[in-house]
């Protein structure tokens, strides 16, 4: 008899077939349950506490996997598509887990039922397709002005913690940021800076039309404001020049001692006069600057930075329109920019340089303020989301939200459904079950009966063509959402769909697992 001929180590373990396939689905059906409760405005915060005791308290789906310690492989899947989510569009990220773990579960009934895994991958890519069509027919045909966009980013952070005051107060400050950097060939994300800092109630946060820095002067008796500044930023040390090459100077007097120190203190002058001579107010220097530049910079009224970082170098030089340079050669006015004000003001214990009104088109920032680090720290999420889901609105349009682009999709998938041939049939309309656990899970977070909330959301989606569960500040019904106010940007629809559906074919497709131990 022929022997058996192994190939793997003795430390190795396999899990074979079905068992793969279940062990694979459970593990994702849990992190999908892990965030089942944060999905939508009335959903419940979860306290992450990490090995060092730091705390970290949120809703957001994105982060609350992310800080998870999570091994399993198959359920590090449902984190790389809250991840790709969160890339992508910025929000989202709960439905795109949660849809996930529902088609696994759908898969699940259908494995029991000896359907092949094939089957069903096949019948949820079709699903997936028809779903894309729905999310396309339900977008909603409207002006994408101020009042609506202020909607979408609302919508973003109603639920989400942002401390004493109001997501609409916050949600127009996102449309006025965006609305700031936007051209008629894009809107470049990067361009809408947040910048938090504690210390103060939520309603202080603004909008800075320019940077903020956490930088503050090269000495003390540098003025702390300049108003009509002209801008100067340099990427160059000013200080004494030293040669490549290893050399010694024999100095045999005193008269040359004197006449060595003249000779440096001369060079080190010339910077602050060449820079006094162009006209220039402020100095952004992202290298080094001798104190003794420093002290000749502060004596002919000229506001310095030095060693800033080379991010907020090149911010500095977009929002007021200056060069960067790599020496003061040569310096000309073409090569300085300008702003309104550049001040230095005390937040808390620390300094902030704000650079208002540049010449350049470069950023803005969002100064977030927040009582605690908790609050900030969440409201920074919430902003974040919102200033990506109006971008996201304003390049592809908004659909109805609060479940109801999902009873569409459930809708049209189960329509579509019965034109699909042999077992294929069963996975097509699994996949709308699936989608329907979205809604239904609102409803249940909202505190009414998600059975009940889920028959009258089909019957009202017959008769008027969109209902979602609309929430108010003391209770939840099935409404129009679009009515109340509530509208999602459809790319966020379509890449939940897509993200989840491709996770959960992938996961089926496994029958083997090998791990080494």
């Amino acid at each position: 008899m022929q022997q058996p001929m192994y190939v793997l180590s003795e430390d190795s373990s396999r899990t074979r077939g079905r068992a793969a396939q279940d062990s694979n689905v459970r593990a994702g059906r849990a992190v999908a349950n892990a965030v089942r409760t944060t999905l939508g405005p009335r959903g419940m915060d979860k306290m992450l506490v990490d090995t060092a005791g730091e705390v970290v308290i949120t809703n957001d789906g994105a982060t609350i996997l992310r800080e998870m310690d999570i091994e399993h492989p198959a359920a590090q899947m449902l984190v790389e598509v809250s991840e790709t989510q969160e890339e992508a569009v910025g929000d989202g990220t709960t439905t795109a887990a949660v849809l996930a773990g529902e088609l696994l579960a759908r898969a699940e009934d259908l494995l029991d039922d000896a359907i092949h895994p094939s089957v069903i991958v096949e019948g949820y890519h079709e699903a997936a397709r028809i779903a894309g069509e729905a999310i396309d027919e339900m977008r909603v045909d409207a002006d994408l002005d101020d009042d609506l966009l202020a909607r979408v980013a609302e919508s973003s952070m109603t639920g989400k913690g942002t401390g004493d005051v109001a997501a609409a107060t916050l949600a127009e400050l996102v449309v006025e940021a965006v609305r700031r950097v936007e051209t008629d060939e894009e809107i470049d994300r990067d361009d809408i800076r947040l910048h938090a800092r504690a210390g103060a109630a939520s309603s202080a946060s603004e909008l800075v039309d320019g940077i903020l820095l956490d930088e503050e002067p090269a000495t003390d008796d540098m003025p702390r404001e300049v108003t009509d500044a002209t801008v100067a930023v340099l990427d160059a040390k000013l200080e004494v020049r030293t040669g490549e090459a290893d050399a010694e100077y024999a100095i045999s007097s005193v008269d040359q001692l004197d006449a060595a120190i003249r000779a440096e203190d001369a060079e080190l002058r010339g910077y602050a006069e060449t820079l006094a001579a162009a006209g220039v107010d402020v100095l952004v220097c992202s290298k080094k600057i001798d104190d003794r530049v420093a002290g000749y910079l502060a004596d002919a009224g000229i506001l310095a930075f030095t060693n800033v970082s080379d991010a907020d170098a090149g911010a500095v030089a977009a929002v007021t329109g200056a060069k960067r340079l790599g020496t003061l050669a040569d310096l000309d006015a073409d090569d300085l920019g300008t702003a309104a004000s550049v001040s230095v003001e005390r937040h808390g214990e620390d300094d902030l340089t704000f650079v208002r009104g540049g010449s350049g088109d470069g950023p803005v920032t969002l100064l977030l303020r927040g009582s605690t680090e908790h609050v900030l720290a969440e409201l920074e999420r919430a902003m974040a989301d919102a200033v990506d889901v109006v971008v996201a609105a304003i390049e592809g349009g908004v659909v109805p939200g609060a479940g109801a682009t999902e009873i569409a999709i459930a809708d049209r998938v189960r329509s579509a459904a019965a034109g699909v041939e042999g077992r294929t049939q069963l996975a097509v309309e699994a996949f709308a079950d699936a989608v329907e656990a979205l809604p239904r899970t609102l409803a249940e977070n909202a505190g009414i009966d998600p059975i009940d909330a889920l028959v009258e959301l089909r019957s009202t989606h017959e008769s008027a063509g969109s209902a979602g569960i609309v929430t108010g500040e003391r209770s939840a019904s099935v409404g129009d959402p679009v009515a109340a106010g509530i509208v999602d940007p459809a790319a966020v629809k379509r890449e939940a769909v897509a993200s989840a559906t491709e996770a959960a074919r992938l996961i089926l497709r496994i029958d083997d697992v090998i791990a080494a131990e």
